[in-house]
């Protein structure tokens, strides 16, 4: 097995873990707050903030789904050793990783059911650019107004008007992670 796949976890797993999972838990709850999270180093092209992601929130019973932006052998084996995530289709798939361009459309992840809501997909969307500034968010977790960079709109209003069911989302930029939550109701900044 190649050493990159072996490397690149946490430095210390259980301290690391609760950071991410804290920085994770806050960026959902007050969307477009950034927060740094714990890293750690994937295979290319993941950003240290989506490894820690995948680290803290996958297991053996997450299905994961790689757009093609991200799926490679490497990777593939990375998340197969260190959360032994099955790698499976989108429709399938509780959390799928990768760039805008290659996620869309969002119809064909899961979007809960009435009955289940939570569960649906989450979506790990990989930026060049992550920034408070651009669309307009407003919603539950907000105060009065927040500005997130996000790479387009219709998409996320879209996503809004199936709530309660619709997908939920994690952008990632080097070591840095900010949420949408499905309830958040996006506008042109």
């Amino acid at each position: 097995m190649q050493a990159q796949v072996l490397e690149g976890g946490f430095a210390n797993p259980s301290v690391d873990a609760a950071h991410a999972f804290r920085a994770a838990l806050q960026a959902l709850a007050r969307p477009g707050r950034i927060e740094r999270i714990a890293s750690a180093q994937a295979p290319d092209p993941v950003s240290p903030a989506a490894a820690g992601l995948l680290l803290t929130l996958c297991d053996a019973e997450t299905p994961v789904h790689l757009a093609s932006s991200h799926d490679s052998p490497a990777l593939r084996e990375w998340i197969a050793f260190h959360t032994g995530a099955p790698i499976v289709r989108r429709g399938e798939a509780m959390f799928a990783l990768g760039r805008w361009a290659d996620l869309v459309p969002l119809d064909d992840f899961a979007q809960g059911a009435p009955e289940y809501p939570d569960r649906s997909a989450t979506l790990i969307v990989e930026l060049d650019h992550l920034a408070p500034e651009g669309a307009r968010l407003t919603g539950p977790g907000i105060e009065t107004q927040a500005h997130l960079s996000l790479p387009e709109i219709a998409a996320f209003r879209a996503n809004r008007a199936r709530y309660p069911l619709g997908v939920d989302f994690f952008f990632t930029c080097e070591d840095r992670v900010a949420g949408l939550p499905r309830s958040t109701h996006v506008e042109e900044g």
